[in-house]
């Protein structure tokens, strides 16, 4: 007596994910087609995806930059940094000198031996003056002058620049003032971060120029403030002048540069730029600091 043949359906095969093959799932990735487990699945507006679609997609997103080329920033946190440096240091130099009041009678050790001074960076070696003079301030009002500045200032400029591109105006804007009176008068010890105030003042008026804002406030700031630096005694008017020269031509590079429209430019060539931009003119000014007192003997 012969078999008859068996009258039940072949059975299919079931789904698993293309990454467990061990887990059955009926859901498929909506740009690949290729099924996936809840392990694997992203949610997007209408389904889901796989995670390397995801990552693909990630990887072909432009990632936001700031007018100017930095990245796009949440916080201020370098202009807090520096707050918060300047606040401390004013800090130690109460405690060394004993009060605020001899603070601003000069009495201070840490002035004695951080302040800018042209002969002793030239003839002592002391180069590090050229920075950290920048950190220390001749009093509370002083303190407070240039830190209220730095608040009202700082934060837009850093949304404009990023932070990195921030950090280097503020620098190269305080290396520039310190040389400058390294120059001019190197037998006087100045204190304060004035000269690279005076640079993100002259940065402003540059990007407020190219994003064609009205830039009537930041000139009357300047003028006002460079009438208290000839007009009050005991100000350095070397440090304004050359952090402010620093901050107009930063400024004009990191807006202008590269050429063709800087606005329009790839992210990584328009870094370039302002990066060999940047390198460059510090290590001009680097060199006339070094040069510099032996020509002009």
């Amino acid at each position: 007596m012969s078999a008859s043949p068996s009258s039940e359906p072949t059975s299919q095969a079931v789904p698993v994910c293309y990454r467990h093959p061990g887990r059955e799932t009926y859901v498929r990735c909506r740009l690949c087609d290729r099924y996936i487990c809840p392990d694997c699945m992203r949610e997007d507006a209408v389904g889901f995806q796989c995670v390397e679609c995801v990552a693909r997609g990630r990887r072909s997103v432009r990632e936001a930059r700031t007018v100017f080329g930095g990245k796009v920033i949440t916080r201020p946190y370098v202009t807090w940094t520096l707050l918060g440096l300047i606040v401390a240091v004013f800090a130690a130099q109460v405690v060394t000198s004993g009060s605020p009041m001899l603070v601003a009678t000069g009495a201070d050790p840490l002035v004695t031996w951080f302040g800018m001074w042209g002969d002793a960076v030239v003839l002592g070696d002391q180069w590090y003056r050229l920075f950290t003079g920048g950190l220390l301030h001749g009093g509370v009002i002083h303190l407070l002058f240039n830190g209220f500045a730095l608040y009202v200032v700082g934060p837009q400029v850093e949304r404009w620049l990023g932070h990195l591109r921030f950090a280097a105006l503020w620098l190269v804007s305080e290396l520039g003032g310190a040389v400058l009176g390294l120059l001019v008068e190197p037998g006087t010890m100045s204190v304060g971060a004035s000269g690279a105030l005076f640079g993100l003042f002259g940065a402003v008026f540059v990007f407020g120029r190219r994003l064609k804002l009205d830039t009537r406030f930041i000139l009357g700031l300047l003028a006002a403030n460079l009438l208290i630096t000839f007009l009050v005694p005991g100000i350095s008017w070397t440090a304004h002048i050359g952090g402010l020269v620093s901050g107009l031509l930063l400024g004009a590079a990191y807006a202008y540069l590269p050429p063709g429209g800087s606005t329009e430019a790839k992210p990584r060539r328009r870094a370039l730029w302002h990066a060999a931009l940047t390198l460059g003119y510090t290590a001009l000014l680097l060199a006339a600091a070094a040069v510099g007192p032996a020509l002009l003997l």
